[in-house]
């Protein structure tokens, strides 16, 4: 299962109800940011959950609307807080531009307070855990090196805990071995092997997060039967000319995009001052019927559904 927790949902320059681009994602004890918006750190505090085990940030491109928060957000963990280390991701760009932002106006020849990495990525695996992974995916925006996200549990074989007590399994180790795929010895002598205790294999939860792009097409593949797809939705259908230009979705782009991949939950971000939330949700409700746009502080789980 992942827990989103969105910190800013608005398009371009903060509203009154909406702060800018960020979102955090966890699983189990990682939190991820990715984007960090100008204020996000206020954002960070306002929530509650603090800056402990923030240590990763994924960038989706380099624009200031997803990045000027690392300014700011750098500049408090110099005086106030403190965490152990800070990995930033993003490609080749996106990241020269944030390396300006921290080490010549921020810094200015100071050392940042923890080790801080500037990891350059291209599509693929960026994290791997023992359970899950993160991989990153091109998307069509507005520069190069704009990135999308997929956060995707590992297969495993759910241990079915009436066969091992049917066949006299102690609690214990020999419990754990067999979910690790070996073999083992009772006291009396039988062997039990993996297959005796596990069902079939099981699909983990999948959540897809694709910040500003203006292509869906070239998504599908990317997002499909995802459990989760968090995607811009900056214009509304009548000005598509206008988010065309400026490579940008509309919110029935979105939606057509989350019926065409078989995604099972819809949530739109990035949303435009210039329209009524209701507006976008009616749009794109009238394509993927349980759309929802996220508002600052909204909290989701994502998880796979059994049997789907």
């Amino acid at each position: 299962m992942f827990e989103l927790l969105f910190l800013g949902t608005s398009a371009s320059a903060p509203s009154a109800r909406r702060g800018l681009s960020a979102l955090v994602v966890s699983h189990n004890e990682y939190r991820f940011l990715i984007d960090c918006g100008e204020g996000t750190q206020r954002q960070i505090l306002q929530s509650g959950i603090g800056f402990k085990r923030l240590t990763r940030i994924l960038l989706t491109h380099g624009h200031l609307d997803h990045i000027l928060g690392l300014g700011g957000l750098l500049s408090t963990l110099l005086r106030w807080e403190s965490i152990d280390e800070l990995n930033i991701y993003g490609g080749k760009n996106t990241l020269e531009r944030v390396r300006t932002l921290l080490y010549d106006v921020v810094l200015r020849g100071n050392q940042p307070p923890m080790p801080m990495t500037l990891n350059e990525i291209k599509p693929g695996v960026v994290f791997d855990a023992e359970d899950f992974t993160v991989t990153a995916f091109p998307v069509t925006h507005r520069g190069p090196d704009c990135l999308g996200y997929v956060f995707e549990e590992k297969a495993r074989r759910p241990f079915l805990s009436e066969k091992a007590d049917a066949l006299g399994v102690p609690f214990g180790p020999e419990r754990r071995e067999l979910v690790e795929g070996k073999e083992i010895t009772l006291a009396d002598g039988r062997v039990v092997k993996p297959d005796d205790v596990l069902g079939d294999w099981e699909r983990g939860s999948k959540l897809v997060v694709i910040g500003d792009t203006g292509r869906t097409d070239n998504l599908i593949e990317v997002c499909k039967d995802a459990d989760g797809l968090v995607i811009e939705s900056t214009y509304l259908d009548e000005e598509a000319d206008m988010a065309k230009q400026f490579n940008h979705l509309t919110a029935r782009m979105g939606a057509d995009l989350a019926v065409k991949a078989g995604v099972k939950k819809l949530i739109l971000t990035h949303i435009s001052r210039r329209y009524r939330e209701k507006d976008v949700v009616a749009e794109a409700q009238s394509v993927f019927p349980g759309a929802v746009v996220a508002r600052d502080f909204d909290t989701y789980q994502i998880k796979r559904e059994i049997g789907k």
